[in-house]
């Protein structure tokens, strides 16, 4: 059976992001790699990503990768980012994740249309950015990530600020990671899927693969509603 077009070339941009050689195994099947340079996690950690039911994982030593290999070998792939479910095998002091990894294909892509909203186009580094980050407070900005976007930012305003923004960071092997961030007392109202909209068609139009990563549910069904595909996880460990 050949496999999605989308998976494929998902598995691909992550195996690049392993920074060492390793390949998706068939399914079912979970491939662990040393590489201290690896983008799939931060420095020093566990990167662990799925898709499509196998799953690549990078260690920072040949140490680790011995014991997470035995460690993980006692888990099927699809528990292998349920953070649970591997503190059961493994000694872990820390987790970031899990969250959903999902793609979308210029067929399947739902734009969405403004209606009355104006939707503009700003610098990535304009300074109404932050303003926009601080009404959304730490955690929330940090998760959403708009200071790392490579693309213009496509925002919109109420009262003179920006209540809604959203962009992309431009990975390695044509990856478009999508990036959004809505004021709190804005939210519910179709602005995220909307200033989404424009960044995954701005990404289509460069060439590139959206990529939509998200833990909210809120923010999956934003995803959903644009025509995104969950077609995995990734979830990054700090070991004892």
């Amino acid at each position: 059976m050949s496999m999605d077009p989308l998976v494929t070339k998902a598995r691909v941009l992550w195996e690049s992001l392993a920074a060492a050689p390793v390949s998706f195994a068939p399914r079912g099947g979970i491939s662990v790699v040393a590489s201290p340079e690896s983008n799939l996690c931060p420095a020093g950690w566990v990167g662990v990503v799925s898709l499509d039911g196998a799953a690549v994982v990078t260690t920072p030593t040949e140490r680790s990768a011995a014991l997470v290999r035995d460690g993980l070998a006692a888990l099927p792939v699809e528990a292998v980012t349920d953070a649970d479910a591997v503190r059961e095998v493994l000694p872990v002091a820390q987790v970031l994740g899990p969250a959903t990894l999902s793609y979308a294909s210029p067929d399947a892509f739902r734009s969405a249309s403004p209606g009355a909203l104006a939707v503009q186009q700003l610098p990535s580094d304009h300074p109404d950015l932050r303003g926009l980050e601080e009404a959304a407070g730490e955690d929330d900005a940090g998760e959403a990530g708009l200071r790392g976007i490579t693309s213009p930012a496509f925002v919109v305003r109420a009262g003179g600020g920006v209540i809604a923004a959203a962009g992309y960071q431009t990975w390695p092997g044509g990856l478009a990671h999508v990036c959004v961030l809505t004021d709190p007392a804005w939210r519910a109202r179709g602005l995220a899927q909307v200033t989404a909209s424009a960044t995954v068609a701005h990404a289509f139009a460069a060439g590139l693969l959206p990529q939509w990563r998200a833990r909210p549910l809120a923010s999956r069904r934003v995803a959903s509603a644009l025509g995104f595909q969950e077609l995995g996880a990734q979830l990054s460990i700090k070991l004892t």
